[in-house]
């Protein structure tokens, strides 16, 4: 379902929209982008989550935590 909005744009990112558009629209560029923004910020948020839990786990070497974003990361990007 489709909801009609009204946003601000800086002229510089819409040109830029519409510089890389290809043959969607104009919206449709921008729920690509958004998807992706959104999907940026919650991949940004597990791995600070899983910062501050590993950080509280005391004898968890810099290996392990290291080990562990690498495989979160992994099984964020097949979802």
């Amino acid at each position: 379902m489709r909801n009609v909005r009204s946003f601000s744009v800086s002229s510089e990112i819409l040109d830029e929209i519409s510089q890389t558009k290809g043959n969607d629209s104009m919206s449709g560029r921008v729920n690509h982008l958004l998807r992706r923004a959104l999907d940026l910020e919650r991949k940004e948020r597990l791995e600070q989550d899983a910062e501050k839990f590993f950080a509280g786990q005391h004898g968890t070497s810099l290996g392990e935590r290291v080990a562990f974003l690498k495989a979160s990361r992994r099984t964020v990007s097949r979802d």
